[in-house]
């Protein structure tokens, strides 16, 4: 199969680490992917994750000691393929995994997706259980050396032998019969080791395998830009940037890492800017708060992100989304970035400003992005002739234009503003 024809554009919808860390269950679950089905699916929001740790029993139980227990409970078939755990997806019992939760999302019109650690269970090294279609075990196969250094669940894969990739090749043919569309694998994307790449390249041959269209989401970043190739080749997203939080100077952080990427974007392979901090986060961690990030500094990550075209990934409770932030989800307009642009890049920043712009498929379409990355407010704007030489193009010159600023649907004689700290504004200049 073609990986670009997974993801035609870049992914946008939900993932359950933001609010629920290691402690999401079914009932939440439905709940948020209901949720979106009545209010974003129209919008483009469309998949709903199933984050870290679905399979393990106690999850989040010690959370003031760890995060991942060492060494917990966790739900195994004999191939050595983890499976949810029954106590919090009930309709997992009798081996059904995750078919029955699938099919629910699926009859919403929206598409499901699980996280996964790279490489097999300690557990199932230590036990010595099966791979599926081989004679092997899982101690045959693990790779002792090679280890996640935040989350002890899993052995690398000793790449060397071939059934490695029968092991993940039997993952993803389990994950096809569940009905899984999406999967972030984490602990292999910023890692500059060849068991890494190779492991990657494993997975993309089990999902060319699998006979189901699965996106391929790689993780913790920062991805490493000499691996672009390898990323973009092998998988359809990858994170840019460690876990981003509810804090403003992670959100400047993205300018020079969007920055960095800028050119590998196009149809089908995306960097990641990480999920969206919004609304109501943190109650997995016992830290449940409504997002740092004032309206302003939201409005400048969501201009970034959809300029940039990285992919969307909601990390709120959708329950408890609050009209305001409902509303920087669903400006059509500056969705419609997702979809229909291309050639994004930083025209200019410095310690107070940036310019970011952008064309539109449809012929003489503009996109011009100024973020305020200063402490007060700022008059800020792009002259004209910067614009023409920056995207070689003189239409701006030759007709008549329209700005509309997107945010607020305003109307604009030129490209500037006074915009507050922190804040952005979005401007579509076409010929009348």
């Amino acid at each position: 199969m073609d990986k670009n024809k997974f993801a035609l554009t870049p992914p946008m919808g939900w993932n359950s680490y933001d609010y629920y860390d290691t402690t999401v269950n079914e009932q939440h679950i439905k709940d948020n992917a209901a949720y979106m089905a009545k209010h974003l699916k129209k919008y483009g929001w469309e998949y709903i994750v199933v984050d870290i740790e679905w399979y393990s029993y106690g999850a989040g139980s010690r959370r003031n000691e760890y995060q991942y227990i060492p060494f917990g409970k966790v739900e195994m078939d004999e191939f050595s393929r983890l499976l949810p755990c029954p106590e919090r997806f009930p309709s997992s019992v009798n081996g059904k995994g995750f078919a029955p939760l699938a099919e629910y999302v699926h009859s919403l019109g929206l598409k499901f997706g699980i996280h996964i650690m790279r490489g097999i269970p300690r557990i199932a090294a230590h036990l010595g259980t099966g791979i599926k279609g081989t004679d092997k075990t899982a101690s045959d196969i693990a790779n002792a050396y090679s280890i996640c250094p935040w989350n002890p669940d899993m052995y690398g894969l000793d790449v060397g032998k071939q059934e490695a990739q029968a092991y993940y090749d039997s993952l993803m043919e389990l994950y096809a019969e569940w009905g899984v569309d999406f999967v972030k694998c984490d602990d292999i994307c910023r890692y500059d080791a060849d068991t890494s790449e190779q492991e990657i390249i494993m997975l993309h041959r089990a999902i060319s395998k699998c006979g189901r269209p699965i996106v391929l989401s790689l993780s913790p970043g920062p991805a490493i830009i000499d691996k672009a190739w390898v990323y973009e080749k092998y998988a359809n997203m990858w994170r840019i940037t460690d876990d981003l939080w509810d804090d403003w100077k992670h959100i400047v952080n993205m300018f020079d890492r969007c920055e960095i990427w800028q050119n590998h974007v196009s149809e089908g392979c995306y960097p990641d800017c990480d999920m969206i901090p919004f609304g109501m986060i943190g109650r997995g961690f016992r830290k449940e708060r409504k997002t740092n990030l004032t309206i302003d500094e939201q409005v400048s990550l969501m201009t970034l992100w959809c300029i940039f075209r990285s992919p969307l990934m909601l990390g709120a409770e959708l329950t408890q989304l609050d009209d305001e932030t409902e509303k920087l989800l669903t400006n059509e307009k500056v969705l419609h970035l997702l979809k229909h642009s291309h050639g994004a890049k930083q025209l200019r920043r410095n310690e107070k400003e940036a310019v970011w712009t952008s064309v539109d498929d449809e012929a003489g379409i503009v996109y011009v992005a100024l973020f305020n990355l200063g402490e007060e407010f700022a008059n800020l704007s792009v002259d004209v002739q910067e614009l023409c030489d920056s995207l070689s193009l003189d239409f701006l010159y030759e007709s008549q234009t329209t700005i509309v600023e997107l945010w607020s649907g305003k109307r604009y004689m030129d490209i500037s503003d006074n915009i507050p700290k922190h804040g952005a504004r979005l401007f579509r200049i076409e010929k009348q």
